[in-house]
């Protein structure tokens, strides 16, 4: 710990704002007065209020005086009724909008300060929360969309989920506590379909003689992949383990400059040895090496939305258009889930599943619900993620979202592809909350000049991420380009894969093989 405790002190002669306004009262006395606050008005909405504590309960003020609202889904899974009240709650209060997102759980917007005590009075009532959903909190636990499902299951998580968010969930000594942010993933099935190297610990499906655990990744954060512990942690080992690593971070991680307070810096301060020598102390647990991974596998999504898990389940995938969703729909979605006992999965690709027995799978694709979304069934948008942009986030530099939709349709028109995967991850601004550093193909949002030298929309584009098989960030493709030419850069390499793939050959499979020393002259 000696090390830790001389690092922690070097980082902390200074503490930032945020850690100041901290100490001006507790969330939850925030929380307490909630109905007070939104009866007072925006005129009476204090200034720290509206810039940290509101935030603790996912509450959001925007520039226009509405509010964004993140809703917490533990593992991506919800019940019918749930569905059905989130969808109601949006028609009525947040203009029929929701957005999914990264984390497997919904975002409302353009709500009014008066309306929300009341909509997360109606949240709770149906058991869905939105505590600890932003700032210096433990975010949404992520697993993959197949948890506990088929054959590629080995692990189920969502239990586990559950006991690692009893910890920290509504317990005030966690409540805006953390030096920063923390991000958890745990992956129990052989398909990694959770970015699960990219979280600031990361639990990934492993074997070691013979005995099913995890091992330990760390320090991950967008722009960084989580390094590998050493540690193997047995099923029964995962809550202490966890349990250690967040005291160990909160007791010790920086609280100065807060774009360096992450896990990550504090790991790369003392060392991953050290960190793992206070994780033994603290858990009091010995653990052993790191062993097998498990999660090598991939899937393929074909244009019929359809494929079986095992011999009792079917999933049936919803593509949603960069995440644009609306009430209207995940009420559908609900009713759907409810006529057809079928379950409802997000995944962190920003769209979801509905998990169904086979005799219900023609009901499913005959309703107008899915009717209305098989035209996105395809390569390009099975796979597609893309963050705000500058409709919604003030730190956006182009639009994003109907950047990414235009793009997914023109290279459909353009380069049909069967038979084939590719992720396409955009990012509206350099904070890279659309995780485009770990795409097959990325786009991170810039100004640009055109042909004119007029400043225009651009993108920084980037090649050969990895997030399924193995985790590396991508490489720099083009930078600065504008959106106008870079489709054309994004066709041509289209032609390139659906000429060259094996069948059933995602981009990443064929990025190894052919492209990747081969980048600078495509």
């Amino acid at each position: 710990m000696k090390v830790l405790e001389e690092a922690y002190q070097l980082r902390n002669k200074k503490q930032n704002k945020i850690e100041k306004i901290k100490g001006l009262k507790t969330p939850l006395s925030v929380y307490e007065r909630l109905e007070e606050i939104c009866a007072g008005g925006l005129d009476n909405l204090s200034d720290e209020d509206a810039s940290y504590f509101l935030k603790c309960f996912g509450l959001f003020k925007k520039k226009d005086g509405k509010f964004m609202l993140r809703i917490r889904i533990p593992a991506g899974q919800i019940t019918p009724e749930q569905a059905i009240k989130l969808g109601e709650l949006s028609k009525i209060y947040g203009e029929d909008y929701i957005d999914i997102t990264t984390r497997q759980q919904l975002e409302f917007r353009f709500l009014e300060l008066e309306n929300l005590a009341t909509i997360l009075k109606e949240l709770d009532g149906v058991d869905i929360s939105t505590f600890q959903t932003g700032v210096d909190n433990f975010r949404n636990i992520v697993t993959s969309s197949f948890d506990g499902l088929g054959t590629k299951d080995i692990i189920k998580c969502k239990p586990i989920i559950d006991e690692l968010q009893a910890i920290f969930f509504k317990k005030e000594e966690w409540i805006a506590t953390l030096p920063r942010k923390f991000n958890t993933a745990i992956l129990g099935t052989s398909v990694n379909d959770c970015n699960i190297y990219g979280h600031d610990c990361c639990f990934v499906v492993a074997k070691k003689d013979n005995a099913l655990g995890f091992n330990l990744y760390l320090g991950g954060k967008v722009g960084v992949q989580a390094k590998d512990s050493g540690l193997f942690v047995a099923i029964d080992e995962v809550i202490v383990t966890f349990k250690a690593v967040v005291e160990l971070f909160k007791q010790y991680g920086f609280r100065d400059n807060r774009n360096k307070n992450r896990l990550h810096f504090l790991l790369e301060a003392v060392g991953m040895d050290e960190f793992i020598k206070a994780i033994k102390t603290t858990s009091g647990l010995t653990y052993q090496s790191s062993g097998e991974i498990l999660a090598h596998d991939e899937y393929i999504l074909d244009e019929t939305g359809v494929f079986k898990l095992d011999e009792k389940s079917t999933a049936i995938h919803f593509s949603v258009p960069s995440g644009i969703f609306s009430g209207t729909d995940l009420t559908s979605v609900g009713l759907l889930a409810r006529g057809t006992n079928s379950q409802i999965r997000f995944s962190v690709e920003q769209s979801l599943y509905l998990i169904t027995e086979e005799t219900n799978i023609s009901l499913i694709q005959n309703s107008n619900l899915f009717q209305e979304y098989k035209q996105y069934n395809n390569t390009y948008f099975n796979h597609q993620i893309a963050c705000a942009g500058t409709a919604t986030c003030a730190f956006g530099v182009i639009p994003n979202k109907p950047d990414a939709i235009e793009m997914a349709n023109y290279l459909q028109k353009e380069v049909p592809i069967k038979n084939g995967k590719v992720r396409m991850y955009w990012s509206g601004c350099v904070k890279g909350c659309g995780i485009h550093g770990v795409a097959d193909i990325g786009f991170e949002g810039c100004k640009a000049k055109d042909e004119d030298g007029n400043s225009c929309y651009g993108v920084h584009i980037f090649l050969g991420g990895k997030a399924t098989l193995e985790a590396k960030e991508a490489r720099v493709l083009a930078k600065s380009v504008p959106l106008e030419k870079a489709k054309y850069i994004v066709r041509d390499l289209m032609i390139k894969y659906r000429d060259e793939k094996l069948e059933f050959e995602s981009f990443e499979s064929y990025d190894t093989r052919v492209l990747s020393n081969l980048s600078e002259n495509i």
